[in-house]
């Protein structure tokens, strides 16, 4: 027995009907595997995007930071000049002259004290720090040596002398103090034995 035309269409129809519905059971599964996949795969980008975000945002605000304790840095370099000519300045006065000076050279003598004072509270109070290393360990990257001495004093490799004071502004050297460095006393010749 044959099967009719409409019997073998029917047939095929069904067997279409049944691999159909066989499909949409196996697509939806690779399908989700996929979106799965996928999404994984947004969530890692999503993650690393973040994390770049926070890093820059943390690089920028210590970066901002930087800028306004260290932007005035060449500022405070030009500055310097003119609170090292005040040192002098009341340096070359000796201590007699300012006790017997009349009175307009003694109102000068205290504005110009007065003066440095207040130059020195404002570079504090920007950031600028004055150091005297005088007795401490040489440190070069604090220190630059301008001659060696012999002191009796002070150990060798420390700073027996001050020539220029150094400044810092934050954790940075602005400027470094001019010191001269004590040296190793010379060794004594050794004796000959005579033997």
């Amino acid at each position: 027995m044959t099967d009719s035309p409409a019997e073998n269409e029917t047939a095929a129809q069904t067997e279409s009907d049944a691999s159909i519905a066989a499909a949409p059971e196996l697509v939806p599964a690779e399908q989700v595997t996929a979106a799965l996949e996928a999404a994984a795969e947004f969530k890692d980008r999503l993650l690393r995007t973040l994390a770049e975000m926070e890093n820059l945002r943390k690089r920028t605000e210590r970066e901002v930071a930087e800028a306004r304790l260290y932007g005035n840095t060449s500022f405070a370099r030009d500055v310097l000049a003119v609170a090292d000519n005040m040192h002098r300045a009341l340096a070359t006065i000796d201590e007699e002259l300012s006790a017997h000076a009349d009175p307009k050279l003694a109102a000068l003598i205290e504005g110009v004290e007065l003066t440095e004072r207040e130059l020195m509270k404002v570079l504090e109070k920007h950031g600028v720090k004055k150091f005297t290393p005088a007795g401490e360990k040489f440190d070069p990257n604090v220190h630059q040596a301008m001659y060696e001495m012999e002191n009796s004093d002070v150990p060798p490799g420390h700073v027996g002398q001050v020539i220029q004071s150094g400044y810092m502004l934050g954790d940075r050297v602005l400027r470094p103090a001019l010191v001269a460095v004590v040296k190793a006393a010379p060794k004594s010749p050794r004796t000959a034995d005579n033997d």
